[in-house]
């Protein structure tokens, strides 16, 4: 016996979490998404994991480019991560990087210029997830501003972060 899909899903609404865009690129196509199933596995060698829905273009591109990057959103980026979810209506023939100012490190995945954080990857290692693939990346650059608060992720809302007293 599992737990039921819907039940597991209501489950997992209560970890609060932070939001995380990956970004990949190839040639002159580029995918975005947001996602909240993103940690460090490992500092030697500097290993970071995200996970990935099977049938997504960022997914398929990330496997074709072996390269990505994610990009952790600060305080006041709610609507940098609706856009990424899809959740946004975007002008005809937009990508989800409408409006947002990006730049590259040294795969040449996009990065979000104004982030809290972020690392660049190459694909380190893919592993089954059942409807989502564990995608592991070996971290080949990262900056982090510890001036700005993080965005986060609580039961279907965003939260902006205080330190407690």
């Amino acid at each position: 016996m599992t737990a039921a899909p819907e039940a597991l899903r209501e489950t997992m609404r209560q970890w609060t979490s932070g939001i995380v865009v990956v970004t990949t690129a190839l040639g002159d196509r580029r995918a975005g998404v947001t996602v909240s199933s993103f940690t460090s596995v490992s500092l030697e060698p500097p290993l970071v994991l995200i996970c990935l829905q099977k049938t997504i273009l960022p997914l398929q591109l990330v496997r074709e480019s072996g390269i990505f990057a994610a990009s952790m959103l600060r305080e006041g980026q709610a609507d940098v991560s609706a856009q990424f979810a899809g959740f946004t209506p975007l002008p005809e023939g937009a990508d989800r990087f409408y409006g947002i100012e990006t730049f590259y490190a040294v795969t040449g995945a996009p990065v979000l210029v104004d982030a809290l954080a972020w690392v660049d990857c190459r694909v380190h290692a893919i592993y089954d997830g059942g409807g989502s693939d564990i995608v592991v990346g070996k971290v080949l650059a990262t900056a982090h501003r510890p001036d700005v608060l993080p965005l986060a992720y609580h039961n279907r809302q965003y939260y902006s972060l205080a330190p407690s007293p």
